[in-house]
């Protein structure tokens, strides 16, 4: 799926909603635990009941490596199920890969190639440097999602002053401080290791105010936003700073549609508070004026 596409979807489900799937086998349903793939059947019926609300799913892939051979099988037919449905869904694999570039290459090929996972995008840390996030740039209308501020208190803890020439920026006539926070140096660093048709950011929502200083390094590319929900962010915040004409933006939300019940009914409750959501997106897309009313 291509940029377009995605902003395509976006008008048409009047939602930018990624639903997280964070399926943490200590908080599935208890009815759940006796078929022979509870994490499937809990994904399954999910999406099933929020497809139509979200435009992207999120696996993390801890929740899936942790039960070893068992939790890939139930990811591989997660990916499968959401491929055999009707109304188009962009994915993200939750890795944060990176490594050297032999390395990058062999996980970009199991989550991005269309022959193994077939993930839309993949998230990755660029710590490492240009040489391990270039494979995952390698997929025709893929993309990498590059961690620049996340959601996560501990993300403070290098946010330090740094430096460094901002290349291609300067060319566009995009000023850039000399003295600046590590986030902003992945933003500017990576900025030309693609464009926007294949490099998203990852920015938390936990620090919205700081979404301003992104949009205006980086105004078109989109940002994948965790942290709305159960982690505290504000939705309107996130909007006000973040959105673009375009709308630029995929909003995160995983324990707090997903575990919004864990009786039976579990997955109507998901599909509530995955309706809620939609209908607030609606009216800021709606105000943004990337939807008309």
């Amino acid at each position: 799926m291509n940029k377009k596409a995605l902003q395509d979807l976006i008008r048409e489900k009047r939602s930018f909603l990624c639903i997280g799937l964070d399926s943490d086998m200590e908080k599935l349903p208890p009815h759940l635990l006796e078929e022979e793939d509870p994490i499937f059947e809990f994904n399954k019926a999910i999406i099933q009941a929020t497809a139509h609300l979200a435009v992207a799913y999120k696996p993390n892939l801890a929740f899936y490596e942790c039960h070893g051979a068992e939790g890939w099988k139930s990811l591989e037919k997660t990916m499968a199920y959401i491929r055999s449905l009707d109304t188009p869904v962009f994915t993200i694999a939750d890795a944060k890969r990176g490594d050297i570039g032999n390395s990058s290459r062999l996980y970009a090929k199991t989550f991005l190639d269309p022959e193994k996972l077939d993930f839309n995008s993949v998230t990755v840390n660029p710590y490492m440097g240009h040489d391990s996030v270039e494979p995952f740039l390698q997929y025709k209308d893929k993309f990498a999602i590059i961690l620049a501020l996340t959601s996560n208190p501990g993300a403070a803890d290098f946010q330090l002053p740094t430096s460094h020439p901002s290349g291609n920026l300067e060319k566009l006539g995009i000023k850039i401080q000399s003295r600046r926070k590590l986030y902003e140096q992945v933003l500017i660093r990576s900025y030309d290791w693609g464009s926007e048709e294949n490099i998203m950011f990852v920015a938390g929502a936990t620090k919205a105010e700081m979404l301003k200083k992104i949009r205006n390094i980086i105004p078109y590319h989109f940002l994948l936003v965790p942290g709305v929900g159960a982690q505290g962010g504000s939705l309107e915040e996130v909007a006000r700073y973040g959105m673009n004409h375009e709308c630029g933006l995929l909003v995160n939300s995983s324990r707090g549609i997903i575990f919004a019940s864990r009786g039976e009914d579990f997955h109507l409750k998901a599909q509530e508070k995955a309706q809620e959501v939609q209908q607030k997106m609606e009216k800021l897309l709606t105000e943004k004026g990337v939807i008309s009313k």
